[in-house]
């Protein structure tokens, strides 16, 4: 018994020495190579290959499991080639008639994280970077850490806000790859640990499917260091994610999670790949595949769109 599914390795160049050892990487890893494809637009190029991993002596379909691809995934990334990501992607996936696609926000569908624009401005710029990096890294508990965070920018003008948001600049490729997702008929969302008054308009000019980030509180014309209701957490991303893919009636086994950051590791676990984007190590350890690359929209082909 076999389980199909495509290895797709991206790099920023590979050429076909590079390509020939790849194919060598994949059978060591225990795959049987079949047909392959090459793309690429100038800034990266893509090679796929429909492959198969061989079911253990009498296992049934049921021995195809997300454990038994930990080790030729483990195996691709230690003997891989520097610069040349590889995800091993069930076909399913890739050839579902109807994907979701759900995204972080800071660090992977916009280059900034918003709360370090925002503390700017009230020149702890600096303190809270600190904070914000070792809540990604997953030291802290990201509720409280969100809490002490906004704190700092209690008293500040409302107005910061829509500065904050002229700052924002989208990452290269990501709205090529929400239009390429929408344009092939698939969901797309994004979940975000930032704040609506920065995300909503982002959200609206991509036209996107679903979106909820947390809400600054503002009162007066000024900011008051406070957050309304539930923080978007990890669990909270998860939980989304689960929602909105059962509304849009699409199966968990055909959804795409893609982040950067330890809350999105719940996401990124549930998901039917979870995609590390330009991570910290150990979101690049516990996902399913990683882009080290400044384009988000290779994603697209990871995920076959």
């Amino acid at each position: 018994m076999s389980s199909n599914m495509t290895a797709v390795s991206y790099g920023l160049k590979l050429s076909l020495p590079e390509i020939q050892r790849l194919r060598s990487l994949l059978t060591a890893a225990g795959l049987s190579v079949g047909a392959e494809t090459r793309a690429g637009d100038g800034r990266f190029e893509v090679y796929a290959a429909d492959c198969a991993l061989e079911a253990p002596e009498g296992g049934g379909p049921g021995a195809m499991t997300e454990a038994r691809l930990d080790g030729p995934r483990r195996a691709l990334a230690a003997a891989g080639i520097d610069g040349v990501d590889t995800a091993l992607v069930p076909t399913a996936l890739r050839t579902a008639p109807r994907k979701f696609l759900i995204m972080d926000v800071d660090s992977t569908l916009i280059q900034q994280e918003v709360i370090e624009l925002l503390a700017a401005y009230a020149g702890k710029r600096e303190e809270v970077t600190a904070v914000t990096e070792a809540a990604m890294r997953g030291e802290l508990d990201f509720a409280q850490s969100l809490h002490a965070r906004v704190a700092v920018l209690a008293g500040l003008p409302a107005d910061v806000v829509e500065r904050v948001r002229a700052e924002v600049r989208l990452t290269e490729g990501a709205a090529e790859l929400v239009a390429a997702f929408q344009a092939a008929g698939h969901a797309v969302a994004v979940v975000s640990g930032g704040f609506n008054q920065i995300l909503r308009p982002i959200a609206e000019d991509l036209g996107l499917h679903y979106w909820i980030a947390n809400e600054l509180e503002i009162v007066d014309g000024a900011l008051t260091g406070k957050v309304l209701g539930d923080v978007i957490d990890r669990a909270a991303k998860e939980k989304y994610l689960r929602e909105w893919a059962a509304a849009e009636g699409i199966p968990m086994e055909h959804t795409i999670a893609v982040g950067d950051g330890a809350n999105d590791l719940d996401m990124l676990g549930a998901a039917g790949i979870g995609i590390a984007f330009n991570a910290k190590p150990a979101v690049r350890a516990a996902a399913d595949a990683a882009v080290n690359l400044p384009y988000l929209d290779a994603v697209r082909y990871i995920a076959g769109v």
